[in-house]
């Protein structure tokens, strides 16, 4: 399904744009909820073991966004022209350019992997053992993990976003029925622990990109691998360099900021790094949802971009606004009452369920603001501005971190200090992303037909 979105009602565009793109993102938070709650059986050190590891597979987002937005943001715009035959040129080279990094990172995983978890200070042998054999093997299943966002993103470029929701949601089946019996053993089958978890994770990626390239070969696409195996373009892969590169550093430095949050927690032990985890996971069910309507929302504005339809910029923008409003306020009243039975789903024990409920209080007060922050940041990548979001997001996010020294002293807050460390800053971020882009707004002179050779 392709939709046109330079086109007709502004709402129903979004919405049929949208809607399929959250729904991945809800199979992705179901991906990650099913891992909790099974490896939640096992105890809190496997919840630390896997938490710990997994920061680096979300480092590894940062590198796919380089090819993700960069692909996404140039196919959308040429769509929207009518140049078909250029965006394809950039489908095969973001497809290069994606290689080149996953196997990069593969190599630097595996081979420093021990140094990679060592920074975390973990204190206990087993937590740490754990947490090593966890990303050795999703190390090995990287590659999976690189392309599917990226076929996605130029799916959702193209105006299709049902396609990659139906086919990744293959992957979620995949990951239900094997995590369990990889996890706690079945039969003939070894209890693997957190190995089993993440075994099972590369088996589902690896099912949803196979299906992904079956579709594409049966043609049921606009999308093709022709002349996949020529040479690349250089001057290509660059463009998608160029514009990937502030999103990935964003993404980047966010992630590192956070592990840097993480080695701040892990004072607290296996529980700190425990809640951490856990209540990240929960708390997804509105930053995930945001990211989802950011992609629709990034491709929207490409192509009324490159049909140079200022005024469908401007209005796309102030429905997701809205939309998106009622989906942080609603998160926030969800995670402030409900989060002891929230908790509770993924763990037992009285301490982590004690502050892990406090955490998810602290963070409710930030929904609606981290939900403007994600919407804005897409809205400039959909006009090709890929630096400002990463300025702001870079600034707010550095502060995080001495706010965080200083709030979690035991004589001002202890851990509760660090959750309202992230809620402050997300404030911030979100309050100064919407104000800069409603300034941009009003200059609207940048804003010329699409030129492409």
């Amino acid at each position: 399904m392709k939709i046109n979105m330079t086109e007709g009602s502004i709402s129903k565009s979004l919405l049929k744009m949208a809607l399929p793109v959250m729904g991945t993102a809800f199979l992705q938070m179901a991906y990650n909820f099913i891992d909790m709650i099974w490896i939640g059986k096992n105890g809190s050190d496997s919840i630390a073991a896997v938490g710990s590891a997994g920061f680096y597979v979300w480092l590894s987002f940062a590198f796919i966004n380089i090819s993700q937005i960069g692909a996404q943001v140039k196919i959308s715009q040429l769509v929207g022209a009518k140049k078909l035959k250029q965006a394809h040129e950039y489908v095969k080279n973001a497809i290069y350019l994606n290689t080149i990094i996953a196997i990069i990172f593969t190599g630097t995983m595996i081979i420093f992997r021990s140094s990679l978890i060592g920074f975390f200070r973990l204190g206990d042998a087993n937590v740490i053992n754990m947490a090593s054999n966890y990303l050795l093997i999703i190390s090995f299943g990287m590659i999976f993990n690189f392309t599917v966002p990226v076929l996605t993103s130029i799916f959702a470029g193209y105006g299709d976003t049902k396609t990659p929701f139906y086919i990744n949601g293959v992957g979620l089946v995949v990951n239900m029925i094997l995590d369990p019996l990889l996890i706690f053993g079945f039969g003939k089958i070894p209890a693997l622990g957190v190995r089993g978890a993440a075994i099972a994770t590369v088996i589902a990626q690896a099912s949803v990109l196979i299906v992904f390239v079956i579709y594409i070969l049966r043609g049921k696409t606009r999308i093709s691998f022709k002349g996949l195996f020529n040479f690349p373009k250089f001057d290509i892969m660059k463009k998608i360099f160029v514009l990937g590169v502030p999103a990935g550093l964003q993404n980047g430095l966010f992630t590192v900021l956070t592990m840097i949050i993480a080695r701040i927690v892990a004072e607290w032990g296996p529980m700190g790094i425990a809640v951490q985890k856990v209540g990240s996971q929960i708390e997804s069910l509105s930053w995930m949802t945001a990211l989802g309507f950011e992609v629709a929302l990034s491709a929207f504005i490409g192509q009324n971009y490159g049909a140079n339809k200022p005024d469908r910029v401007w209005k796309g923008y102030k429905v997701a606004l809205v939309i998106m409003s009622g989906i942080g306020i609603s998160t926030s009243l969800i995670l402030y009452f409900g989060a002891e039975k929230l908790f509770r789903i993924f763990l037992q024990d009285p301490e982590s369920v004690l502050n892990g409920v406090l955490y998810l209080k602290i963070l409710a007060f930030s929904q609606i603001f981290m939900c403007f922050e994600i919407i804005t940041s897409g809205a400039f990548n959909g006009l090709g501005k890929t630096k400002a979001p990463s300025v702001i997001t870079t600034i707010f996010n550095f502060l995080r971190i001495p706010l965080a020294l200083y709030l979690s002293r035991e004589d001002v807050m202890g851990l509760n200090g660090i959750w309202w460390a992230i809620t402050i800053s997300s404030f911030f971020k979100g309050g100064v992303m919407v104000f800069w882009f409603i300034r941009l707004k009003k200059k609207w002179s940048f804003f010329e037909p699409l030129r492409e050779n």
